[in-house]
């Protein structure tokens, strides 16, 4: 087996919730479900969140509306795709998720917008 891809997955976490809890879970929860066909491809799925959100706790920060925040979520991502080797970007409205595909694209690294185009791929 060829090595691993570190994949970026990316989507809506934030955008159209409102800042609502309940509803930027369930935006998490949809961009977890494409980790574990990722994962049983044979590579390491990654989502941003995972990483920001316990930073921005350390942080002091209370929540991504804290003034805080704008120095840990999308900072994150970027230095996340420093190491990552491609990205799914599964779809919805997200302003940090096309960020994330410019910094990819602007890398060099493949851009994926379904699960079957990854698992296809190895």
């Amino acid at each position: 087996m060829s090595k691993p891809l570190l994949i970026l997955i990316a989507g809506p976490y934030r955008s159209g919730t409102g800042d609502d809890p309940e509803l930027m879970a369930a935006n998490l929860a949809r961009l977890e479900e494409a980790a574990w066909p990722i994962f049983e491809a044979g590579h390491i799925p990654m989502i941003g969140e995972w990483v920001a959100l316990p930073v921005l706790r350390g942080a002091g920060g209370t929540g991504v509306t804290d003034p805080i925040a704008e120095r840990v979520m999308y900072p994150t991502a970027e230095r996340l795709l420093q190491h990552c080797d491609a990205v799914l970007r599964l779809p919805g409205a997200s302003t940090g998720a096309d960020q994330d595909v410019a910094i990819a694209r602007k890398r060099g690294i493949p851009v994926y917008h379904r699960v079957e185009e990854i698992t296809s791929a190895v």
